[in-house]
């Protein structure tokens, strides 16, 4: 089974939609894959659970995650969830966005239908914006799960030319020299964990070649392309360029957290993720409000 994901963000700063036609579009790619000890099947549960888990770990100080619908939909004979979430960002972005961006700017409207369980390719379809810049600031993730070894080239079908200009980053969740250190955390570093429940880890330096020998460990890869337009004069490579990296640490972390988190999700039904995506909600609304600013901020490199 292979799960196909497209994600788009439309981000905005206040005061600059003046500029932004002082020169033509640029795009930005990244083509990253990222191999796990998992199936497919399980990575469902194991992604909602985790992103349920890493929204508490971002959210605290009037920013973070807030959720506004998290509900079933049925479009054009499909069915899935749609959730209605929005990020406040305020101090998650490098510091010379900070001091450009008004108050309030900075929060990003998310809306997600996520056919998963129900779609043939498990369509998965993300729309970030907010009403400032529009379409002027793009970032688009597409992600492909597969149930290889992470040797699919171009799997999303790009020309040629383009193929040729995308930079390919080979992801490895148990390299901690892929990984900022103030990201690093022991008990969550796939070297050294071990599942009670599954068997699985740690991951030592040839576990790729090992994970192809072995019969009784799932594996899968994500392939994410990522695009990255800013139409923004004066700032479009520097931002792009931030952009990707920040992609790339994101995956990395996720990643490295989930395959950590196994034996609190592997158990777990859809209906025990939809009751927990309940809670989480609740928890959040409070959260968002007390306490010093939490998680992942930017890096300034």
């Amino acid at each position: 089974m292979a799960v196909s994901c497209a994600v788009h963000f439309y981000v905005s700063v206040r005061g600059c939609r003046f500029v932004t036609c002082l020169f033509s579009l640029s795009l930005s790619l990244s083509y990253s894959r990222v191999l796990l000890p998992i199936s497919v099947e399980e990575y469902q549960v194991g992604q909602l659970y985790s992103v349920a888990e890493a929204s508490k770990n971002e959210t605290g100080g009037g920013e973070g995650v807030e959720v506004l619908k998290n509900e079933p939909y049925e479009k054009d004979g499909e069915k899935g969830q749609y959730t209605h979430k929005i990020y406040h960002l305020q101090h998650k972005v490098p510091t010379f966005v900070q001091l450009l961006a008004p108050e309030g700017a900075l929060n990003v409207h998310e809306k997600a239908w996520n056919a998963y369980p129900y779609c043939k390719t498990g369509n998965f379809e993300l729309l970030l914006q907010n009403e400032y810049m529009k379409d002027d600031f793009l970032i688009k993730i597409e992600t492909w799960h597969k149930p290889d070894m992470g040797s699919t080239e171009n799997v999303h079908g790009l020309d040629p030319n383009t193929w040729k200009s995308t930079e390919v980053i080979n992801l490895d969740i148990a390299d901690r020299s892929q990984i900022h250190s103030r990201d690093y955390k022991h008990d969550e570093d796939p070297a050294v964990f071990k599942s009670v429940k599954t068997g699985r880890g740690p991951l030592g330096p040839n576990w790729k070649k090992e994970l192809l020998k072995k019969t009784d460990c799932p594996h899968m890869c994500a392939y994410k392309l990522v695009t990255v337009k800013f139409k923004w004069w004066g700032f479009q490579s520097k931002v792009e360029s931030f952009i990707q990296k920040q992609e790339k640490r994101l995956f990395t972390v996720f990643h490295r957290q989930l395959f950590c988190w196994i034996d609190k999700w592997i158990n777990l039904t859809m209906e025990d993720i939809r009751r927990m995506e309940d809670e989480t909600k609740k928890e959040l609304d409070q959260m968002i409000m007390n306490g010093p600013v939490r998680g992942l901020t930017a890096t300034d490199e």
